[in-house]
């Protein structure tokens, strides 16, 4: 299969054939090479010797979240990082970070976006649903020229001490999200892990990236039922 190739995916048992045309991506490893939150923590903490010095200090407290889970150990550290940071300053360091984003040569998914822009063309509603948090996807998005395309993602909220996690939209957060924006039809869905197992297991079309023969193999097996596969760079 040549690269960004698409293939339909077989229709199953009880395929809707009359479903929407709403078209899902996933973001991170689907459009965006990497961990879009992940690097923006990154950059903040390099940025920001107040986030450095209270990291330090509170380094018991996160390596002890670590020994139980390791989301809440990243969910400490998000919380170190926009200590004092309300809610116009977080768009405007966003901004920022999105707008140097988009400058780097290969750090989006040329065949993803591509895929995204068909679907746009082609007249159907895309949605990118994704653990990135939600104003930065939208800004990268904005950035890259695709303002009209819908995002739900992960969601931050003022707090006393600067921006809180409200909602983590990743596995099956995705779907919920989905159900209460009205969506709980679509026609394709495009995922890389499974992360996006139920996205991908209520598509017609269940689409996985990138994905490994292993990874292929669960997820058929957890979806019941054959998956495109397609190779992006």
């Amino acid at each position: 299969m040549s690269t960004g190739d698409i293939i339909t995916a077989p229709d199953h048992p009880g395929a809707d054939t009359s479903v929407s045309r709403i078209v899902l991506f996933d973001f991170d490893g689907v459009l965006f090479h990497g961990d879009s939150f992940a690097m923006f923590m990154r950059d903040r903490y390099r940025q920001s010797l107040l986030s450095k010095v209270l990291a330090l200090l509170t380094m018991p407290w996160w390596l002890l979240c670590l020994v139980f889970s390791r989301w809440w150990a990243a969910r400490a550290l998000v919380h170190v990082a926009l200590f004092g940071v309300g809610q116009e300053r977080y768009q405007r360091i966003i901004d920022a970070f999105a707008d140097q984003v988009v400058r780097r040569p290969r750090q989006f998914c040329r065949d993803g976006l591509l895929a995204l822009r068909r679907h746009v063309a082609e007249g159907d509603e895309v949605i990118v649903v994704t653990g990135c948090e939600q104003v930065l996807a939208t800004r990268l998005l904005s950035q890259l020229g695709l303002p009209e395309v819908g995002v739900i993602g992960s969601q931050l909220k003022p707090g006393w001490f600067g921006m809180r996690l409200k909602v983590h939209n990743v596995g099956r957060r995705k779907v919920q999200s989905l159900a209460a924006k009205g969506v709980k039809n679509w026609r394709v869905a495009y995922g890389d892990s499974m992360f996006d197992m139920q996205m991908l297991k209520q598509a017609h079309e269940p689409v996985l990236v990138n994905g490994t023969p292993k990874l292929c193999k669960r997820m058929e097996k957890a979806l019941g039922r054959s998956v495109t596969r397609v190779a992006w760079y």
